[in-house]
């Protein structure tokens, strides 16, 4: 039961609105947006990780496999040979990403091996565009 006014007539019925008004709705939507790409960088680079030690799923090597060892010095080896230059792991990495199916890299980096020597093979398979890397470690004691 509604409650009529005096100036309304007795007949005249207003239509409904069937739609509704999203503006606000995209106003908040906006600003939730705004605020989560300021905070995401925020919470990405203050946490501080400390990797677990826990064994890896153990997997058998296959024989197109390629092991590229990185010693304490930053030495690194192709298999079980030096390799003197840089250029020298380039020219083996793009060797390597041509053939069909293309090997896997599995990296042996010595634990006080520098970070920047093992960038430098991750960089060099990456160019080269070897698609799958992994790091090969031992189970802890």
């Amino acid at each position: 039961m509604a409650i009529r006014f005096p100036h309304q007539m007795p007949e005249a019925e207003e239509p409904l609105i069937a739609s509704i008004n999203t503006t606000p709705l995209v106003d908040v939507m906006l600003v939730l947006l705004i605020i989560f790409l300021i905070t995401i960088p925020v919470v990405n680079s203050s946490i501080a990780v400390n990797l677990p030690r826990e064994p890896n799923q153990q997997r058998d090597a296959k024989a197109q496999d390629i092991i590229v060892t990185v010693d304490a010095q930053g030495v690194i080896y192709w298999f079980d040979t030096a390799l003197a230059a840089p250029q020298l792991l380039a020219r083996q990495m793009a060797q390597a990403a041509a053939k069909q199916p293309q090997p896997e890299l599995h990296i042996r980096a010595d634990a006080r091996a520098d970070y920047e020597s093992v960038g430098r093979v991750v960089y060099a398979a990456q160019q080269a565009g070897i698609a799958r890397i992994g790091f090969l470690t031992e189970p802890p004691r």
